[in-house]
């Protein structure tokens, strides 16, 4: 067992741990954040991804050891069960989301995409926006509704609307 501390959504916990098990696991059991989705458990579809240190990662492939001492964010840190955040409001607007499974992965990947374009103050082709979430697997909605989405919150945010 190894002493680990994280930081999840604000919330820390000193745990021991396995050094085997799994960031998504300890999400999930641990720290009982359900929007931590796992959908191939092998890094293909995206569903997973946290922000670790304010980077996107693929939680179901690191370990929760490699994370002590981090500050971890999940889809339930944007904007809560109201769905306040920018780019939440966007999805729900463009209709990015049909069952939802893939969404908050599509979301965590998304945000500092959005930032970092609105930043810039530019809109980027479907095709940056398709390349930038194409870690991200959805088999509903067909990506049209998701790349409008994120063209609606880079417009809303290059606007000076905030996050929240």
């Amino acid at each position: 067992m190894s002493k680990t501390t994280i930081t999840a959504n604000g919330q820390t916990k000193n745990l021991s741990l396995e050094p085997r098990r799994l960031l998504a696991d300890v999400l999930r059991e641990d720290f009982r954040l359900s929007g931590v989705h796992i959908g191939c458990a092998h890094g293909a579809c995206g569903a997973c991804t946290v922000h670790v240190d304010g980077v996107p990662r693929l939680s179901c492939l690191t370990f929760a050891v490699q994370c002590d001492g981090a500050e971890i964010n999940t889809v339930e840190s944007l904007g809560g069960d109201d769905a306040h955040h920018l780019l939440q409001r966007a999805f729900r607007e463009e209709h990015g989301l049909q069952c939802g499974y893939c969404t908050p992965g599509f979301l965590m990947t998304m945000a500092p995409y959005v930032e970092e374009m609105a930043a810039q103050d530019r809109m980027p082709e479907d095709a940056e926006i398709r390349h930038a979430m194409s870690g991200n697997i959805c088999r509903c909605t067909g990506y049209q509704s998701i790349v409008a989405a994120v063209r609606l919150a880079i417009t809303q945010r290059r606007n000076g609307e905030s996050t929240q």
